[in-house]
């Protein structure tokens, strides 16, 4: 097994089965409180909170939209893919450098851990929304994530369900692979080296040996 291999993951969509929600959250609010952005519950996936909220008209309705992402983070499910844990911790106990590189913000990722305690010990470091100033499809939160796990992001794995996901995973350089979850599997493959709907469908074999298309 190749030792310099490192494993990036985003987590919603990928490991978290959440987008679903999320789609529904954020056009309810862009019907609410119209942006002007066709499609929008699609286009922002990928992008931190920060840059979202700034799509609508002022801060009374920014804190408004705010006030209500966090009751609905608060009674989410927090239900993970099947056999995505198991698959994580193939990967842990296989002693290979991870990283969650999520646009979620910590607050959301406190929910999460006060619903799956031993989560954030699957993995080396956990790089949120708010340790970033760009949002993907800048490559900054990869290489983040690479510099903290210890590994040269050439010798990276990307995984990442969104467009802006998976052009981050491009530009960083890493090797991507993409679960095709909220997109096709069709549109995908443009953007990945390997293409599956879920992780559970992998071998920690075909994931460290994944080659660049």
């Amino acid at each position: 097994m190749n030792q310099r291999c490192g494993i990036l993951f985003d987590l919603d969509g990928v490991l978290l089965d959440s987008e679903g929600n999320y789609s529904i959250f954020w056009a309810e609010m862009d019907r609410k409180w119209p942006t002007g952005v066709p499609d929008f519950a699609a286009y922002i996936k990928g992008f931190h909170l920060g840059r979202i909220l700034a799509y609508f008209p002022n801060d009374d309705v920014r804190q408004q939209v705010l006030d209500r992402l966090k009751a609905f983070e608060l009674n989410m499910s927090f239900d993970f893919f099947p056999g995505a844990l198991d698959f994580v911790q193939r990967l842990h106990d296989a002693g290979i450098p991870m990283a969650i590189v999520t646009s979620s913000d910590q607050k959301k990722m406190q929910a999460l851990y006060n619903r799956h305690p031993g989560f954030p010990a699957l993995f080396d470091h956990i790089v949120t929304g708010d340790m970033v100033t760009k949002t993907k499809p800048d490559p900054e939160c990869f290489l983040m994530g690479a510099q903290l796990i210890g590994v040269d992001i050439k010798d990276c794995i990307v995984f990442e369900d969104s467009r802006n996901g998976l052009l981050a995973g491009r530009n960083s350089g890493a090797r991507v692979i993409g679960i095709a979850s909220t997109l096709s599997v069709e549109e995908v493959s443009t953007m990945s080296d390997l293409t599956v709907l879920s992780v559970s469908e992998l071998s920690v074999d075909q994931v460290v040996h994944v080659k660049r298309k």
